[in-house]
């Protein structure tokens, strides 16, 4: 059976974000597994490049999803894989108009993944959701969890010292890894830090960037932070960060905060638990599934129940012992050779 995966993803604005890593992990951990398995063979390229190479091969994947772009081809000559990993837009429209041009891109899009064979999903959540909005039978989506992409590598205290001076990091912070679109509710756990005197860290490139369309409804929480707090001490901005430091980062850490108001999946909760920082985060759905009793869990409609919670966490040191000791033991349940293996498995049942 030959296979090719998309590698789009890797070439593209996705490249350090979400489907760029899922890719690019994905496509590792698959070449690991399938060494010993002649049967199946793995090739990748770019297939927007290459679309007359595709009928060479049994079945492709396309790892990745557009709502309101047209990206997957509505006539497939060969069986059909693709990864949708959540559907944020559908569920919250208000917040993601998709204009007309977009409209007419959905109907192409849910007409050309109604033809596929088999869709590929991050969480049991995200496979409600999908088969709900984009009226996919249950039988043909499959999930297949994500892993963490956090380096178990202790840092020395030295270098903690150094990472910290560099940044100037307080001695406890709360910290939170992501983009600032709506759903990352990033402004109510800003609220929620500053009624209990703490000071939040943010990395990512999303909460620096400057261009950027400010009257746009997406971009509205961005611009009400980069304006109310973008000159305040206890709201520190760190933009992208090498993985070396933001290892130290981690360490450095009191607590980890998810806020989100919905999640395909939750990766970072699970790359805190990775690295022992207690997690602190949204009671939805998705992060219950992912956490399970290894997170202390707040309304994250209520800014009054996220600072109490966060207060809770970062004021008990037994609170703290005790989420990072669970949080080790259910991270062991996310690794990219198990998404790899039940990917492999949906490729199995199209032969």
């Amino acid at each position: 059976m030959k296979i090719v995966i998309d590698e789009l993803p890797l070439h593209s604005g996705h490249a350090a974000r979400g489907m760029g890593v899922y890719t690019r992990r994905l496509i590792e951990s698959l070449e690991k597994e399938l060494t010993s398995k002649r049967e199946i063979s793995l090739d990748t390229f770019v297939f927007s490049e290459n679309r007359g190479r595709l009928a060479e091969y049994d079945i492709v994947h396309y790892p990745y999803f557009d709502i309101f772009y047209h990206t997957l081809p509505l006539r497939k000559d060969t069986k059909t894989v693709v990864t949708v990993p959540d559907v944020t837009p559908l569920l919250y429209p208000e917040y993601y108009p998709p204009g007309i041009k977009g409209r007419l891109n959905f109907i192409l899009q849910k007409r050309a993944l109604s033809n596929v064979n088999a869709v590929v999903t991050i969480s049991e959540t995200s496979k409600k959701d999908i088969v709900r909005f984009l009226d996919i039978p249950s039988k043909k989506v499959f999930v297949t969890k994500l892993a963490g992409n956090f380096s178990t590598k202790r840092v020395s205290t030295s270098q903690l010292s150094k990472i910290s001076r560099k940044y100037n990091l307080p001695k406890e912070f709360i910290l939170y890894i992501g983009d600032v679109n709506w759903n990352k509710n990033l402004l109510r756990l800003i609220k929620a830090v500053k009624r209990i005197d703490e000071t939040l860290v943010i990395v990512g490139k999303s909460a620096v960037r400057d261009e950027y369309d400010k009257d746009h409804i997406e971009n509205k929480p961005l611009r009400e932070i980069q304006e109310r707090y973008g000159n305040d001490k206890q709201v520190m901005r760190l933009g992208f960060v090498e993985d070396n430091d933001l290892n130290a980062i981690w360490q450095l850490a009191t607590v980890y905060c998810m806020p989100s108001l919905y999640e395909g999946f939750g990766l970072s909760v699970v790359e805190a638990m990775e690295a022992g920082v207690p997690v602190v985060c949204s009671r939805t759905q998705v992060l219950v599934e992912v956490a399970g009793d290894s997170a202390v869990y707040f309304d994250p409609y209520s800014e009054n129940d996220i600072a109490e919670k966060l207060k809770y966490v970062m004021s008990n040191k037994k609170i703290q012992k005790d989420l990072v000791s669970k949080g080790f033991f259910r991270a062991k349940k996310y690794s990219w050779q198990k998404t790899a293996l039940e990917t492999i498995k949906v490729y199995e049942k199209l032969r």
